[in-house]
């Protein structure tokens, strides 16, 4: 009789008749953790840049390293053509184009000057060699073609980038077409920034596929019978480069997004209104070696070692909180070298506990310097015992 009172007494305890054991999670302020925001943009840095605009990003997390004029609202010439391709392979992705597609000239697209690789009208490429002739080439001619192919006109086209540029934050940026010519009179609307670019090139290059065109250094089209040649130099010249597009006309100047990748990190440096096709490459070149020289990328979970939490009142008896995945981050080489990770855990926890609630943080450090805070959260709900299910364990004990 003693322990069957010893029970029932521990019964009422269970139920919530004595106040609440369980030790209270971090604060909310624990849960915000934007691993993009754990380094702040440089608002200076010791590396020349002789064109008027310019900017330089890290593709991982949009961390901004060097700017100079970058929400200077400039014309892009062929740069225009990184919104172009980003429509395309967007529009690939989503079924709504196909790969195996053949692609028509219509007359208007036929008759575009600047660059091209002269399409007659009516004439069809394959998909695979319009994107080519467009990356490689910057292809007037095929970039209206495709323009055309996704959306029905290259007015309708020009639409959706409008709209996409302001999905994606292009806060100064107006398309009047899709090839960047500027030789309509409405061309004198169609403006963006360093930072503007910078946006859509990193958004063009989480599409892999693109990578197969803006690494080529040569290459063909129509079996063969017409070269093409990488506007992009860099391709050649510089180790790492994986893209990304140029850009001239008169009242332009020389532009370039330029992007490359060493030692895991990939950064996008784009020049506007360069005066001459030698200076935008050299202004490039010394923002992205600047940036490899003094920036690391730090997974902020490598080492991190997962821990049970007791549940109290629980179907499960612990959790294991996990850190958010909030990607790499990137810090300046010296601060990279120096990290420590520091974790904080709450002992225990009440059910029922909630997917996605917090019960810790996991900072990284730099000595004292607190350089980001990552949630450590539950991967899945533990609902809390029935009143049905606390008596059964009661008996269960009882028998034992």
């Amino acid at each position: 009789m003693r322990k069957m009172l010893c029970m029932i007494l521990l019964a009422g305890m269970l139920l919530g008749l004595l106040p609440r054991a369980a030790a209270e999670a971090p604060a909310e302020a624990a849960a915000e953790t934007p691993a993009e925001d754990a380094v702040e943009a440089a608002a200076e840095a010791p590396v020349e840049v002789h064109a008027p605009s310019a900017i330089l990003m890290d593709a991982a997390t949009g961390t901004v390293l060097f700017e100079k004029n970058a929400d200077d609202r400039r014309e892009p010439a062929s740069v225009t053509k990184v919104m172009t391709l980003l429509l395309v392979m967007e529009a690939l992705d989503a079924g709504q184009i196909g790969w195996n597609d053949r692609v028509t000239a219509s007359a208007a697209a036929a008759g575009k000057g600047g660059s091209q690789i002269y399409l007659e009208e009516g004439e069809q490429l394959s998909m695979d060699e319009m994107l080519k002739s467009v990356v490689v080439s910057s292809a007037n001619d095929c970039a209206t073609a495709l323009a055309e192919h996704v959306a029905g006109s290259e007015a309708a086209f020009t639409a959706k980038m409008n709209l996409r540029a302001a999905e994606l934050g292009m806060n100064n940026t107006h398309f009047v077409n899709c090839t960047g010519l500027d030789d309509e009179p409405e061309a004198k609307e169609h403006l963006t920034t360093a930072r503007d670019i910078a946006i859509m090139s990193r958004e063009l290059l989480r599409h892999d596929a693109i990578r197969r065109y803006t690494t080529i250094w040569m290459d063909t089209v129509r079996d063969g019978a017409f070269g093409l040649s990488n506007t992009n130099k860099l391709v050649r010249f510089y180790e790492g480069t994986t893209g990304l597009k140029t850009g001239y006309t008169s009242r332009a100047g020389h532009c370039l997004s330029a992007s490359a990748k060493r030692n895991g990190i990939e950064l996008i440096a784009v020049i506007l209104g360069a005066d001459s096709s030698s200076h935008r490459f050299e202004d490039a070149k010394a923002l992205l070696n600047w940036g490899f020289a003094n920036y690391a990328l730090v997974d902020p979970t490598e080492g991190f070692t997962p821990t049970a939490v007791p549940v109290i009142l629980g179907t499960r008896d612990t959790v294991t909180p996990l850190p958010a995945d909030c990607g790499p981050i990137l810090l300046e080489k010296a601060k990279a070298a120096a990290v420590t990770r520091e974790v904080e855990l709450a002992e225990n926890c009440e059910a029922p506990v909630e997917q996605g609630q917090v019960l810790g943080t996991l900072r990284l450090l730099a000595g004292k310097e607190v350089l980001a805070e990552l949630p450590l959260t539950v991967p899945e709900a533990v609902p809390r015992l029935s009143f049905g299910q606390i008596w059964l364990r009661v008996l269960a004990a009882i028998v034992e």
